[in-house]
């Protein structure tokens, strides 16, 4: 392809004869002999995929079927869905290999197998709920379930006395503390690994990494031998929630670590070229940036803390009764109250268990709406309060602007009034 410059002078009719390059238009149509060129489909999911995923699947059943009753001594559910699932990768390769090559093969059979894994959590996820939420619906509907304890309230009392009261309190006022512990330490140690590096910064990198695999009875008896036994601080919903800090934190280290490593380096630099100071910097543009990570960070904490029960065993004891006090006596949570409820004969107390665990997943869901509802904003994005500020700052800007204005075009006519007096 060559492409000549406009024809200029004299060599306009030597240049019509040299070539150019011309435009193939949408009406001209290619020659009867010529082959046409097949249009490439751009959609993910082809009629082929489908059919070889429908004919893989009743392909597997059925071998399996036969071989688990007619062929082979084979007999129990999971041998039966391990062997189904090996037969059914096997049977899509072979079928797929029919229309694609090696390398396609390979990459649709990954495809399945990391999309049937994915559904197989997503249904592991549901039987959970679901099972938690049958077992408990004969509790759940009761008010009292709610607003009472269990101090009045024994194994053999029917479901229309006694409730959680006392664990959803304790719940609340523990992880309320743990999170006000661990949030600002959490995040002010991940900017230190991030901001200050050195050998001190990869030293407490290692351990924060250590201990995100700490058992959670470890955590409980370091608080139990160290708060309770040498300091003598009481059994209560504090040194719970110190427990649970020493869960969260790593958790919340870790990840935040791993988001503001994400942030862009020339946005620092572009702070550090005007003139800011490190803090600012920080303060300014990497934590706003890495606003909806940070925020993650502390949903992946608060679900570590949540749902510890021998912490809380083990430094604010169990009792029936409601008690709003994190500083003295005793103080049970919801994980602790389903561990008591379910490890009881009665029927009752059961589905007492259940409905805590119900109750204790609608808790932890309302936690992370609100996380993500305060933090969740994108870098630069504000709320309804900070743009309506922002429009008075800008209206007061321009008054000011206005009155400087007036005020420069009032002395430029005195400066010039005296000029024309004297002409």
């Amino acid at each position: 392809m060559t492409l000549v410059a406009p024809p200029r002078g004299d060599n306009a009719m030597s240049a019509q004869n040299s070539p150019r390059t011309t435009l193939p238009s949408k009406s001209t149509s290619p020659d009867a002999g010529s082959p046409r060129e097949p249009r490439r489909r751009l959609a993910l999911l082809r009629a082929t995929d489908v059919y070889a995923v429908l004919g893989a699947a009743a392909a597997s059943l059925s071998i399996t079927a036969l071989l688990f009753t007619r062929l082979l001594p084979f007999s129990g559910g999971l041998g039966f869905t391990l062997v189904a699932y090996g037969l059914f990768l096997g049977l899509y390769a072979l079928l797929v290999s029919f229309d694609e090559d090696g390398p396609a093969v390979r990459d649709r059979v990954a495809a399945v197998l990391a999309q049937s894994l994915g559904l197989l959590m997503l249904a592991a996820l549901a039987f959970v709920v679901v099972y938690t939420l049958w077992e408990g619906r004969k509790a759940l509907p009761h008010l009292n379930f709610y607003t009472q304890d269990m101090a009045s309230a024994g194994p053999l009392d029917p479901l229309a006395a006694g409730g959680i009261l006392h664990a959803i309190t304790g719940t609340l006022e523990q992880i309320g503390i743990a999170l006000v512990v661990t949030v600002p330490t959490g995040l002010l140690c991940a900017v230190f690994l991030n901001e200050v590096p050195g050998r001190f910064a990869r030293f407490v990198r290692t351990i924060v990494e250590a201990m995100t695999a700490l058992p959670s009875i470890v955590a409980g008896l370091f608080i139990y031998a160290t708060a309770i036994l040498t300091l003598g601080l009481d059994r209560s919903g504090l040194a719970a929630a110190l427990a649970l800090s020493v869960m969260m934190l790593p958790i919340i280290i870790r990840a935040a670590d791993v988001v503001i490593r994400l942030v862009p380096g020339p946005l620092r630099e572009a702070a550090y070229a005007l003139g800011t100071s490190r803090w600012r910097t920080v303060w300014h543009v990497v934590l706003p940036t890495a606003r909806s990570g940070l925020t993650t960070s502390v949903i992946l904490g608060t679900a570590r803390g949540i749902g510890e029960t021998s912490p809380v065993l083990l430094t604010a004891g169990f009792t029936a009764v409601t008690n709003t006090d994190p500083l003295s006596g005793p103080q049970i949570s919801l994980p602790l109250a389903t561990f008591e409820f379910i490890k009881s004969p009665e029927p009752t107390m059961i589905a007492r268990g259940f409905g805590t665990a119900a109750v204790l997943m609608a808790l932890v869901l309302l936690l992370f709406v609100a996380a993500r509802v305060i933090g969740g904003r994108g870098p630069g994005r504000l709320t309804r309060r900070q743009e309506h500020r922002r429009v008075l700052a800008s209206r007061r800007d321009a008054a000011r602007f206005a009155v400087r204005a007036e005020e420069q075009l009032d002395s430029g006519s005195r400066a010039s009034a005296p000029t024309r007096s004297a002409s």
